[in-house]
């Protein structure tokens, strides 16, 4: 495969970059990551990617969200981030925080999915071979499993750390009962649980149920993935056109024509009313107001290209609510359960 010119990242970089404490631990990490969940996968999109990955370095991003199987294909998403890696970010691997996870289905048979020991080890092995890393700086279980006893994967996650496979630990789509439990075996084993990462969005505010104060009375970071719900609070969908190059369209798992009814589309064009006033696009409002509250440390935001993610990235610009416009908000940013793919495991 043939590479473009060498990378010089850019030296001011970190001038006007915002960092934010995550939770009671040493480490900060920028207002906005980058996931690498879609759009990073395979040999077709790799040059789109990296460009995507070298702006968002030059814009001051340095936490890099991926999971084992993230691509699609399975593992191409780590595989792709590995050979930038190589390429182009080999001189500031420790200006970087990598993180990956495992928990959802990976390969076939009972040992490539879930919460064991068995698996989670194996995973994170696998994917550290992936990206050419001797560690990540913070490893996630991706998802509560019922079926295997949480003291397992915890065990499991402690384990890694010992051997200086991860830095960190998170957990993902915990609830408030189980995130405590997952903190208190943790601190048992001397290591304290990092981060959680939940979706959360203007329409998805399940993480207001319980959850945010629980992180934040256990002084635990909290990253918010799908701030735009699947891409419904963007303008893609204000006219209630599904059919042109969309999720909705593509036949995304992770989105469904389902979620385009009337009533929600009338909630999010009063929503983009709201942004225009304020000068934002409504994208841009809605990753803004997922930090409005402190204890949120990052929102994770994924692209198609370099436009888009500067177009995310610029919501940077105006994080600043007042208090009229919150209750304006308000009125429309209602938790729509169905959106939430996720509440089926993080409400037990």
């Amino acid at each position: 495969m043939a590479f473009p010119q060498s990378y010089v990242a850019n030296p001011d970089r970190y001038s006007n970059a915002q960092f934010r404490r995550c939770g009671k631990s040493g480490i900060k990490l920028p207002l906005i990551t980058l996931g690498l969940w879609q759009n990073f996968g395979g040999d077709d999109v790799f040059e789109t990617g990296r460009a995507m990955l070298r702006r968002a370095f030059d814009r001051g991003v340095t936490h890099f969200d991926l999971a084992n199987n993230y691509g699609p294909p399975y593992g191409s998403a780590e595989e792709n981030f590995g050979k930038v890696l190589r390429t182009d970010f080999a001189a500031h691997r420790d200006e970087l925080i990598i993180s990956s996870k495992a928990g959802w289905d990976m390969w076939p048979g009972p040992y490539g999915i879930g919460g064991s020991k068995k698996y989670l080890v194996a995973s994170l092995d696998q994917s550290l071979k992936r990206m050419g890393l001797e560690y990540v700086d913070i490893f996630y279980t991706h998802r509560p499993d019922f079926d295997t006893p949480i003291e397992e994967t915890v065990s499991a996650l402690a384990q890694i750390v010992r051997q200086g496979k991860a830095l960190y630990v998170g957990i993902s789509s915990y609830s408030p009962e189980r995130t405590k439990i997952a903190y208190e075996l943790l601190a048992k084993e001397g290591i304290r649980l990092l981060i959680h990462q939940p979706s959360y969005s203007m329409l998805n505010r399940f993480l207001e149920q319980g959850l945010l104060d629980t992180l934040g009375e256990l002084g635990v970071g909290c990253i918010a993935f799908s701030p735009l719900a699947q891409g419904l609070l963007t303008n893609k969908y204000l006219k209630g056109d599904a059919t042109q190059n969309t999720r909705a369209s593509g036949g995304d798992s992770s989105f469904s024509k389902d979620l385009l009814k009337p009533e929600t589309l009338g909630r999010v064009r009063a929503l983009s009313a709201i942004a225009e006033k304020r000068g934002q696009s409504l994208a841009q409002m809605a990753i803004a107001w997922t930090l409005r509250d402190p204890r949120v440390t990052s929102s994770l935001i994924g692209a198609r290209n370099v436009a888009q993610l500067d177009d995310s990235l610029n919501s940077l610009r105006n994080l600043t609510f007042s208090e009229e416009e919150l209750k304006q908000i308000n009125q429309y940013a209602v938790d729509t359960p169905e959106i939430d793919l996720w509440r089926p495991v993080n409400s037990r």
